[in-house]
């Protein structure tokens, strides 16, 4: 599983100004909503729903935001660079800057466990994060991600 296969270019949004964490699962949801040809309204949903249960805020300014949706067929994401942190509830009371959120079909099994362990894993590395803060353009950041999630040969 690549991350670069779930992501789609035009699910990539490197400046969005939010206020809240609401705010920001909003924009995720609309980003999803065009890219997935869903309702954004479920998609937020059930994001919140998640968020309920436990912040998906991991730390280090990174939050991993992810839900079931009816309607997909395969693992997707979505990527947001917010313009300023928001406050996230995350494990290490940081604000939240870099949003990689993930989406299963509804009845998906452990690849959704594994996309988010890939995923947690890739932006632990201080200099990705600091890479994905810096890029411009949604190809260097579709590049970066797609590109340091695959498995090194060492």
């Amino acid at each position: 599983m690549d991350i670069g296969d779930l992501l789609d270019r035009g699910a990539i949004s490197p400046r969005v100004s939010a206020s809240s964490k609401r705010q920001a699962l909003a924009v995720i949801a609309e980003i999803a909503a065009r890219s997935f040809d869903l309702k954004p309204a479920e998609i937020l949903d059930a994001l919140i729903e998640r968020e309920e249960a436990g912040s998906t805020g991991v730390g280090f300014g990174v939050a991993v935001p992810h839900a079931r949706l009816p309607g997909l067929d395969r693992m997707r994401a979505v990527f947001v660079r917010l313009e300023a942190p928001v406050a996230f509830d995350s494990m290490d009371d940081q604000p939240v800057d870099l949003l990689l959120a993930l989406f299963a079909p509804e009845q998906s099994g452990s690849e959704h466990l594994r996309a988010l362990a890939r995923v947690s894993r890739l932006l632990r590395k201080p200099e990705i994060r600091e890479q994905l803060r810096q890029a411009g353009a949604v190809d260097a950041i579709h590049a970066l991600l797609a590109r340091e999630a695959q498995p090194s040969a060492a």
